[in-house]
């Protein structure tokens, strides 16, 4: 049965696309004063498709389980060859105290308790999911390995990616998840408009730097009117290796300040995590950080750094609520 609703599902997705069905699901039109409305592109469409889809399917299994039972239900939610379980889709159980209860690929974890489980760069996920379930459920955002043919390996760090979650309510004391790739939100190689558009901000940041020196590219990042503040919003952060900003367009007062041991409300060591994932090359980082755009309250936000050289790193991220076009409540 669900197989063959996705099947449907993702022929609509590629009708979606090419422009021959009704935008239903999509982004809302995107108004500027004094302009025509402005329809959702062709890659905003897709997007929005994928998250409707993923978010269609927590609702089915959430459904499922009502009208099944628990116990019923976690069995389906824990076969690999169920009809929850096809093409990456797959869906896990934990009750309210983060045991798990149904996974697919993790029956070796069944029973255990995970609330102290954290993804690759320590984002606490199970904690923050649980939460974020019992207050009424929405999307989420994480790190976790790539599935293989052998399965998932969570001790895999290489393998972490940034995935798009969706987590609900399933019963009293219990709730499930689901997630898929970042990238499967774009038609194309690479990720999702908001987020490719934060990596190459990250990328051109380390070659200005590189070209100008260390002096001009601080300077150029900490300028509000300069060219890694865009249009979008989004704006280069810069730091010593030891936590030590030294440069940002908004929080000019905090330059010079030690920032390594800022912890999040979750307890996660933010600006360690994205320092010591610089020094190793860099890469994605998921965390919590206020939104200067929205009051300054607490986000998830997909982080992206790079080293520039042995002194010093820098980054951007992109919040959650620019992926999905809605707010989920910490």
């Amino acid at each position: 049965m669900m197989k063959y609703w996705i099947v449907g599902l993702c022929l609509v997705l590629l009708l979606a696309c090419a422009g021959c069905v009704a935008e239903e699901g999509a982004k809302p039109l995107v108004e500027s004063p004094g302009d025509e409305p402005t329809p959702p592109s062709e890659e905003e469409r897709y997007a929005s498709m994928v998250m409707a889809a993923l978010e269609s399917y927590m609702q089915d299994a959430a459904s499922y389980a009502a009208v099944a039972g628990k116990e019923e239900a976690l069995a389906a939610f824990g076969d690999p060859s169920g009809d929850f379980t096809f093409d990456g889709y797959y869906i896990y159980a934990y009750d309210n105290d983060c045991i798990l209860l149904a996974h697919p690929y993790e029956p070796e974890s069944i029973g255990l308790n995970r609330s102290g489980w954290t993804d690759s760069r320590g984002m606490p996920v199970i904690r923050m999911a649980r939460d974020i379930a019992l207050a009424g459920g929405g999307f989420i955002t994480y790190l976790y390995p790539k599935p293989s043919d052998g399965g998932i390996d969570e001790a895999a760090y290489a393998t972490y990616e940034p995935k798009l979650g969706y987590v609900i309510p399933a019963g009293e004391g219990w709730w499930i998840g689901s997630g898929v790739a970042l990238a499967d939100l774009s038609p194309v190689e690479g990720y999702p408009g908001v987020v490719g558009d934060m990596i190459d901000l990250v990328g051109d940041g380390v070659a200005y730097a590189l070209a100008e020196g260390d002096e001009a590219a601080l300077a150029e990042i900490s300028d509000l009117d300069g060219r890694f503040v865009n249009a979008n919003g989004h704006y280069l952060y810069a730091y010593k290796y030891d936590g030590t900003l030294i440069g940002h367009p908004y929080l000019p007062e905090k330059i010079g300040s030690n920032l390594y041991d800022r912890v999040d409300m979750y307890g996660m060591r933010n600006i360690e995590a994205l320092a010591t994932t610089a020094a190793r090359g860099g890469g994605f980082v998921v965390f919590i950080w206020p939104n200067p755009d929205e009051g300054n309250r607490e986000e998830l936000k997909i982080g992206y750094v790079l080293p520039v050289n042995d002194e010093w790193w820098l980054g951007s991220g992109v919040y959650l609520s620019e992926v999905t076009g809605e707010y989920t409540p910490l």
